[in-house]
């Protein structure tokens, strides 16, 4: 697990190695183990037997987080006659079988590293090179023969890559932050990130929240080619084509993928554990874990004093189970304490509260491994979330005559109470049925909103307003399910989560926070082989009735304790609500209604304090708006005003 970084000049200027040194230095959480840095001018190519002088001049840069190949592993990394320079983080699990096939070939290697891989793949199969690599990876190839720029990204989307394009430069790097240290990237808030940020508590890509400042998104290539940029994709979920099998083979074929994959993500030259929540998809990874292991594996599990937002009693009865090297942490968030951290580290603002415990179970578990295994990918894989449930009853309810329909909707959500953090169940009642009257695919963007159109419209300024004019956040999810080509409402969701919540959310919360602890995080479900497979399940097999993950558990039952398979799904957060009407009320108040936060014109002020009062008089639970809100802000003070710690 590693940080690249690299500037392409096409401007005739040298690239600066200090420049990229500065890159590589804010980056040295990615990579602490070591740092390489590649430049070359392009000197010349062969062009009809005549030396044609070139304009370009390249620059790459790499800091290692050392996991396989310890001691020939240095980046960046060239082919043998030092053509083609590769910098490369991740993870390529089905190297060695790669690397066999292409000794058969003829390739010399130097390293016995993954990375060296990629390099002899390229020059055989160019951009074709990406449907052989089983992993999560993101990664950068200079190409001087060619005089071309290569970059990807993996399938799901567990490792970032960003760039920019500015005064005859190409620039890329692992975090946004690296790509700041260029003197002329101008720090400009790119007002409609901003826009779909409030709508989905993350910017989606290829959106930042830096104008002139891109993500490549997931399963995608960049080429850079004789002064023009081709964005591609490679790869992609196919929900339509389905596996006709009996319960039992699926079973047994999830089983078996399952195994493979974690077996393929045990390869490491480091200490390595797991991620252990107590919940179905963790606890099958370290089920089998232990099945493949011969010494116990440790197992890193966090808990709140809170007892809503504590799972160490599951995480102990499968620790239990399979014999684990069990380690816990009590921790007690200090929310001030840890902001302005998450903030820079995040590089825009990210307004997934569950970032805070993630961050915590990482710093704890990096004191004693180096790699650990999780779940993530799971509950979009199988269909694990409550809001799957929702949206099968609400097709059912669809089947209704309207008249009738719309009575039952207005009588019932008449009654209901307002949200109050007492009544969560009330409340995301309420939530259900007020979204009943819209189309299905809206129906769902405003299940799982921050703030809606009509709320946006209220906490909007007039300059906002005219700034997103005519731009509906919804639309990018609409657009998905249009996109999806399936008859199947529940396969087309589970597409668009994968889609976007999943490696915009989820993946970026992971990344970051393992990252910044120096931690390599591991996902055996975002296996693509395994991935493909799940897509091809019948949906009502996921969610049979209102049972979530139902084929998973099937097949799971004999080898979990049957507390964790039937356990119901849990979160993992923390109480932020409860904070804001607590410790951190005043902070709230004195930084979303400072005059430094108002002078900027994007929100409206009576707006503001009436979220704020609402919330703290507990009428409503505006805890997750609130936190948007207060993310914003400090990330605004600390990479648009430049002040270090983001609070002042």
């Amino acid at each position: 697990m590693c940080g690249i970084y690299g500037i392409l000049n096409f401007n005739k200027e040298p690239v600066d190695r200090q420049l990229l040194q500065r890159m590589g230095d804010v980056l040295k959480h990615r990579g602490p183990d070591d740092e390489g840095i590649y430049t070359s001018n392009a000197k010349c190519k062969m062009q009809n037997a005549k030396f044609q002088a070139s304009n370009l001049n390249v620059g790459l840069g790499h800091r290692r987080l050392a996991v396989i190949d310890l001691e020939t592993g240095h980046q960046p990394m060239h082919n043998e006659d030092k053509t083609v320079w590769i910098v490369f983080n991740g993870e390529i699990y089905n190297f060695r079988d790669l690397r066999e096939a292409l000794e058969k070939q003829g390739h010399k290697f130097y390293t016995k590293s993954d990375t060296e891989v990629i390099i002899h793949l390229y020059e055989e199969y160019g951009t074709g090179c990406l449907k052989f690599l089983r992993g999560m990876f993101a990664f950068a190839i200079w190409d001087e023969r060619r005089e071309r720029l290569f970059l990807a990204r993996d399938r799901a989307g567990q490792k970032p890559l960003c760039y920019a394009i500015q005064n005859g430069q190409f620039i890329f790097a692992s975090e946004i932050k690296a790509i700041l240290q260029l003197p002329g990237i101008k720090r400009k808030v790119n007002l409609q990130a901003m826009h779909h940020y409030l709508t989905y508590q993350y910017v989606p890509s290829p959106l930042t929240m830096f104008k002139g400042i891109s993500k490549l998104p997931p399963a995608h290539f960049l080429i850079w080619e004789k002064g023009n940029i081709k964005i591609r994709r490679y790869w992609e979920l196919n929900f339509k084509n389905k596996v006709k099998m009996a319960e039992s083979e699926y079973e047994e074929r999830i089983l078996h993928l399952l195994e493979e994959s974690v077996k393929l993500r045990l390869v490491s030259d480091v200490p390595l554990g797991a991620f252990l929540s107590g919940g179905i998809d963790s606890t099958a990874a370290v089920g089998i874990m232990a099945k493949l292991s011969d010494r116990p594996v440790k197992t890193f599990s966090i808990g709140f004093e809170e007892r809503a937002y504590d799972e160490l009693r599951f995480a102990r009865i499968a620790a239990k189970r399979f014999g684990t090297d069990h380690h816990e942490f009590i921790v007690r968030p200090d929310a001030l304490e840890i902001l302005p951290k998450l903030i820079w580290h995040y590089n825009e603002p990210f307004a997934d509260s569950s970032a805070i415990p993630t961050y915590y179970v990482a710093k704890e578990t990096r004191e004693h491994v180096t790699v650990a295994l999780n779940g993530d990918g799971g509950d979009e894989c199988f269909g694990g979330y409550p809001r799957y449930q929702a949206v099968k009853l609400a097709l059912l309810f669809d089947k209704t005559p309207n008249w009738l329909r719309r009575r039952l909707v207005k009588a019932i959500a008449d009654k209901l109470p307002e949200s109050s953090e007492q009544k969560r169940l009330l409340r995301r009642a309420k939530r259900f049925l007020c979204a009943m009257s819209l189309p299905a695919e809206r129906r769902y963007v405003r299940w799982i909103c921050c703030f809606d159109n009509e709320r946006k419209n209220q906490l909007y300024s007039s300059e906002m307003k005219k700034a997103v004019d005519g731009i509906d956040s919804f639309q990018i999810l609409e657009d998905l399910y249009r996109k999806a080509n399936n008859p199947d409402f529940l396969d087309k969701t589970f597409y668009v989560d994968i889609m976007t919540y999943l490696p915009d959310d989820l993946l970026v919360k992971m990344d970051i926070a393992t990252m910044a602890n120096s931690l390599e995080a591991r996902s055996p479900f975002l296996d693509h082989k395994l991935m493909e497979f799940c897509a091809g399940i019948p949906s009502n097999l996921k969610l049979k009735g209102l049972t979530s993950k139902y084929i998973l558990k099937k097949a799971l039952r004999k080898a979990l304790p049957p507390q964790i398979v039937h356990r119901g799904k849990m979160g993992f957060g923390v109480p932020i609500g409860h904070w804001f009407r607590s410790e951190l009320k005043s902070y709230l108040y004195q930084i979303l209604l400072d005059r430094k936060s108002l002078d900027r014109r994007y929100f409206n002020q009576n707006y503001i304090k009436q979220l704020l009062d609402e919330h703290c008089q507990r009428g409503y639970d505006h805890g997750y708006r609130l936190w948007a809100l207060l993310n914003l802000e400090l990330w605004h003070r600390m990479f648009i005003d430049q002040v270090p710690d983001g609070t002042r």
